[in-house]
């Protein structure tokens, strides 16, 4: 029996030993791992979830058991000290020794720590293992209890070192990026994609100093601050490095094998060192003069290694690496692919950007305008892995090539199924896992579902970007097979929401738990509660109020909760139109409780830090005023927002605003499966937005024209043209007939845009179902909303006159004492909660 060894168990080194034992003659060798660390491999990729959990088994690639299992030998807590290659012998840093007939060196790398005065301080860490998490969490814990203010700064402003700026948003310690070069993520962006994520960081609360370069750490043993120039200073309580990485090689340094100038162990492409008995895999193999620090080119080096050894030796890596990558960065996406910066003199750039949204897409084709040679995507990256598929395989693009990145509402296309892709395409590059191994899977009866098929080719279990492409291939499969594919929403039914919906309507359910004994299993969780909520109300107009036990917090309680366990109260304004004397009353209760106050992007006003016991006081006043509940809290209608139109603008051709009160009125308190939100704009100047909106108005000669399905937020879609020229009589009845049959239809948490972007036959289709009744259901949708309409309440007027709805509104169940933990600070004349310590 042949011995192996591997030096390093990562997340290389433990791939190295899963598609070994995969082998068929596997059994004819024997394995031994050692890890300097304590503990078996674990998920460095997903290394900042731990501050959310802080448990380590979730990280794990496989438990202790499963080397066991699979007859490896793994010694953790031991380094490898010496190799002896003309024995064949590795010496441990305990003195003990082991031959071996195959090495593998698979030790990574390590944080690169620059030269700078004072890094030797107390509070100065580097972001590489668990145990340099732990021992920063602990330092914050101490740091905190005596500076509850306090704040931290992360050296490096690339991809480690932007999570690592999440780490500490995650400690709450104030975050400051700094960043040697003039942008973000050098290596990955060009300087129009790093200035947009710059502010999208920076609007979430990281401080960005970038073209900063460190000279000394300030303080007398423990971190003051850093010093980059003669009167250039930050004061920070702690410092994170994350300033790039070294490999690992001092091992096969001292014992003869080849190294770069820079580092690295060099390897051909059969991944063999100078030694032939030896492998180096990972971020220590220096291949094609270069260290590649992703996880897919590493789990290749892997499979090459493990083909090599057992006498697969056609199986070597590829000429060029795909360095192509997506991430999500602190709730960011972030994503490249092929060439992100391209000369002028080998293609063509096409960008689109839109800073208020902090989005940015850049593709570069090629000069001839027939092949995509690569791209940028910030702030949305759902389009990522077709992109990269396209590129990867020499796909055909359209010949406006823009088509691949625009909205569709301005004249992008679809990309069409994920079917047409070829069977070779490579889906998952962590796994090497191709389209034609996942629909394989299915095809051949070996897989039934997406579990089956992650759990025989092992799409998605890396670094997890290719989920969206694989769940797409699985239920087109299905399809194409002519299965049904069900999206249940979640283990209690084993239903969908559109199921669900009919089943409660038809069988007149009133209670959830009457749903969950009629339909369901198990006592129900956070996902079916709201949801079957929703649809209760939908079908009823029932209110928050009946069922509070199955709510949201926000709906539980009719307002929006706020980070430091305050609420805020936003009473409806319809159409942004309000009185002097309710501006007054807003004004005076604000005043008499103490509230921020702040005017909202759908012209209402917030009034911030109320307590839960404060909330019935405050909107008994405001109803008295004549205010209702804005239903900021729910998934429902929001506003309808207005320009003042002809009734005071020289431009206004129709008077929008009473237009925008009254279709406000109609529909508000509507629970939907996601926010709604519209405009009525008195002309094509737009004032009010209205093709950003779920539902909008803009009006024409000879009436409205009604657009439908746009919204803003992380993914931005302006509305499509439903109809033309409409009175408004009509107006109202295609918005009824529209907004029924999206509450039907719609999947749970789906807003209108991406619901018709799924809708198949798109805006075609549902001009089809709306205007000209093609399934026959106009007047009963009709019919419907107008029933809801009639059984509107208002949730905040409904609480204060019921005395079992007013117990809720307390702080504890068993007192009426307050919260008196609550801390605000000073901001411009009003006040905001204070920082988390």
């Amino acid at each position: 029996m042949k011995k192996i060894i591997v030096v390093g168990n990562g997340m290389v080194g433990y791939k190295f030993c899963e598609k070994f034992v995969a082998q068929e003659n596997s059994k004819n060798f024997k394995i031994t791992v050692f890890g300097e660390e304590p503990r078996p491999a674990y998920d460095r990729v997903h290394l900042s979830e731990f501050f959310e959990n802080q448990n380590a088994k979730a990280l794990e690639m496989a438990p202790a058991a499963w080397y066991a299992d699979n007859n490896i030998d793994l010694i953790t807590g031991e380094r490898v000290a010496e190799i002896h290659r003309t024995s064949k012998k590795i010496m441990t840093a305990k003195d003990r020794q082991f031959s071996y007939d195959y090495l593998i060196l698979a030790t990574g790398s390590s944080p690169f720590v620059p030269p700078i005065k004072g890094v030797e301080k107390d509070g100065v860490f580097v972001y590489r293992t668990i145990e340099d998490l732990e021992s920063m969490l602990a330092y914050a814990a101490k740091l905190k209890a005596k500076k509850p203010d306090a704040r931290a700064a992360v050296l490096g402003g690339g991809l480690l070192g932007l999570e690592a700026g999440k780490a500490v948003m995650d400690m709450g310690l104030e975050p400051h990026i700094v960043e040697f070069a003039p942008k973000l993520m050098p290596r990955q962006l060009d300087s129009r994609s790093s200035q947009v994520l710059k502010l999208k960081l920076e609007s979430i609360g990281l401080n960005i100093h970038l073209s900063k370069a460190t000279n000394q750490i300030l303080g007398n043993g423990a971190i003051t601050g850093l010093e980059f120039g003669e009167d250039d200073m930050l004061d920070v309580d702690m410092l994170i490095i994350s300033a790039g990485i070294r490999p690992r090689d001092e091992l096969g340094r001292a014992s003869g094998l080849e190294v770069g100038v820079r580092g690295g162990i060099v390897v051909d492409n059969k991944m063999k060192t100078s030694d032939e008995h030896i492998y180096a895999i990972g971020e220590i193999a220096l291949y094609n003069q270069m260290i590649y620090g992703l996880v897919a080119p590493g789990y290749e080096m892997a499979e090459v290694a493990v083909n090599q050894i057992i006498g697969n030796e056609e199986v070597v890596m590829a000429a060029d690496i795909d360095m192509s990558t997506k991430l999500k960065l602190i709730g960011v996406d972030v994503a490249s692919f092929g060439e992100p910066f391209m000369p002028a003199s080998k293609g063509h750039s096409i960008i689109f950007e839109n800073k208020t949204q902090h989005l940015y897409k850049r593709i570069n084709v090629s000069l001839d305008g027939k092949s995509l040679l690569g791209g940028i995507l910030v702030g949305d990256a759902a389009d990522y892995n077709m992109l990269h598929q396209v590129y990867l395989n020499g796909m055909v693009i359209p010949e406006d090539p823009s088509q691949l990145i625009l909205p569709a509402s301005e004249g992008g296309s679809s990309f069409g199924s994920v079917l047409d892709l070829p069977d070779t395409a490579q889906v998952c590059s962590c796994e090497s896992v191709s389209k034609g191994d996942i629909c394989c899977s299915i095809t051949n009866g070996e897989s039934h579902n997406l579990g089956d098929v992650i759990a025989k080719t092992k799409a998605a279990t890396g670094c997890g970007g290719c989920k969206p492409m694989v769940v797409d291939l699985v239920n087109e499969t299905l399809k194409s097979l002519g299965k049904e594919v069900k999206e249940t929403i979640c283990e209690h039914f084993d239903f969908s929401r559109q199921e669900l919906y009919d089943l409660i309507k038809i069988n007149k359910v009133a209670d959830y738990e009457e749903t969950l004994n009629l339909f369901g299993e198990g006592h129900g969780c956070e996902v079916c509660k709201p949801l079957i909520a929703s649809i209760f109300a939908t079908i009823t107009m029932e209110t928050a109020n009946r069922q509070p036990t199955i709510q949201d917090t926000n709906d539980r309680f009719l307002a929006n909760i706020q980070r430091n366990g305050t609420y805020s109260v936003v009473p409806r304004v319809a159409g942004g139109e309000i009185t002097p004397d309710q501006l007054i009353t807003i004004g005076a209760v604000a005043k008499k409780y103490d509230l921020y106050t702040k005017i909202t992007g759908g012209q209402r006003i917030d009034l911030f830090g109320a307590q839960i016991h404060e909330l019935p006081l405050i909107w008994k006043e405001l109803i008295d005023a004549g205010f209702e509940s804005g239903h900021a809290y729910g998934k429902s209608l929001r506003t309808v927002k207005s320009c003042v139109g002809s009734t005071w603008c020289r431009y206004g051709m129709h008077e929008s605003v009473t237009f925008a009160i009254d279709i406000e009125n109609r529909y508000r308190g509507l629970r939907s499966p996601h926010k709604l939100k519209g405009g009525v704009s008195g002309c094509i100047r737009e004032c009010a937005e209205a093709r950003g909106k779920d539902f909008g108005l803009i009006a024409v000669d000879g009436g409205w024209n009604l657009y439908v399905c746009g919204n803003g937020g992380a993914t931005p879609k302006h509305a499509v043209l439903l109809a033309e020229q409409l009175d408004d009589e009509t107006v109202v009845k295609y918005l009824d007939r529209f907004l029924m049959y999206y509450i039907r239809t719609a999947g749970p948490l789906v807003r209108t845009a991406p619901w018709l972007d799924k809708l198949e036959g798109g805006i075609d289709y549902l001009k089809q179902v709306v205007i000209e009744d093609s399934l026959g259901i106009a007047e009963e949708l009709e019919n419907e909303m107008q029933g809801l309409v009639n059984k509107y309440e208002c949730e905040w007027k409904q609480a204060i006159e019921d005395p079992e709805m007013m117990k809720r509104f307390r702080h504890f169940v068993n007192s009426d004492d307050t919260d008196d933990n609550l801390v605000f600070v000073p901001m411009r004349e009003q006040k905001m909660p204070k920082q988390w310590t």
